[in-house]
């Protein structure tokens, strides 16, 4: 049999039936705004990625609202915290949990109500959907199965939290979490030392302090900012070098609340001298094995591993 051609990826085009796929008469499909009741117009069938507020409800907008509304269901992480923003607007569509622990489970059920004609939204706890977020793989196969899929963007704690840094953005790369343990978690920070770029990271409150310990030492004291409690009341936006930053915070109390870190791009400096390369070995070998911290070296300061690993063998010499 013959393929079906695939919907249009238009979101203007292609209404949807006037039959609900949940039940719901079309009356039931609306959301207030200051008081207002608005009636959400009929979407198309498919996938809607929907983008909600990080901290403050006000932030979300009218495009988001009218799509949860309009949805047959709305798939969330967690949908208590859901429950919050939609009864907030008066909206009445019904949630159903999509998380890493049942998505395998969830998924292939989904796909069924896409391929039957269902409208469904996609959110996540908070900010924009499979950013940091499950959600990848629906979208994925959802697409692999030629179903409509489209986004209503809105807030992103990634993007909030560089705009507010004061620091580069022509470029800028998402690591998302680091690893929590301190090993692999300094492995990956000397992978990231050469990146060209402006870094972004979330971190929770318990680790930040070791974390900007362990960047401080990876990276070297560049210029960063730590953001928590974005949009909400308590919004707290610090700036300095990597190292103030650490020391502030291994002197106090765990921050509360989502934090994301910015750290600014390397340095445009002299190439690393054969005294600089033995420095950083000096001090790479005293936590690590040879092959590891010529590695690190090597990435740090752009030199070919092969020379930097046979510069640490030669250091890592017992003396005579």
């Amino acid at each position: 049999m013959p393929r079906p051609a695939p919907r249009s990826h238009s979101p203007d085009t292609a209404q949807a039936p006037d039959a609900s796929q949940d039940g719901r008469p079309d009356s039931a499909r609306t959301y207030v705004v200051a008081g207002c009741k608005l009636s959400a117009a009929s979407l198309q069938p498919g996938l809607h990625i929907v983008a909600t507020p990080i901290g403050t409800l006000a932030d979300v907008t009218l495009r988001a609202l009218a799509t949860l509304a309009a949805a047959d269901v709305i798939l969330c992480e967690d949908t208590r915290v859901t429950r919050k923003l939609v009864s907030h607007y008066g909206i009445a569509t019904p949630l159903s949990a999509y998380h890493e622990h049942n998505a395998a489970e969830m998924r292939p059920r989904v796909l069924a109500r896409l391929a039957a004609g269902g409208r469904v939204a996609l959110v996540s706890d908070a900010g924009t959907p499979l950013i940091s977020d499950p959600g990848f793989k629906l979208v994925r196969d959802a697409i692999g199965a030629d179903a409509f899929v489209t986004a209503a963007p809105g807030a992103s704690a990634v993007l909030n939290a560089l705009v507010l840094a004061g620091l580069p953005t022509d470029r800028f790369f998402f690591e998302g979490f680091l690893p929590a343990k301190a090993q692999a978690r300094r492995n990956r920070i000397s992978e990231l030392a050469t990146l060209p770029a402006t870094l972004v990271l979330y971190e929770t409150g318990p680790r930040v302090a070791a974390a900007l310990a362990d960047l401080a030492d990876g990276l070297g004291d560049r210029p960063a900012a730590l953001a928590r409690e974005m949009t909400k009341r308590f919004e707290q936006v610090r700036r300095g070098g990597l190292a103030a930053l650490a020391a502030a915070l291994g002197g106090e109390p765990a921050p509360k609340g989502e934090i994301a870190l910015v750290i600014g791009p390397p340095p445009d400096e002299a190439p690393a001298t054969v005294e600089d390369i033995d420095a950083l070995l000096a001090r790479a070998l005293a936590r690590a094995s040879v092959k590891d911290a010529a590695g690190e070296v090597a990435a740090v300061t752009g030199r070919p591993r092969r020379e930097v690993y046979a510069r640490a063998l030669e250091l890592a010499k017992p003396a005579r």
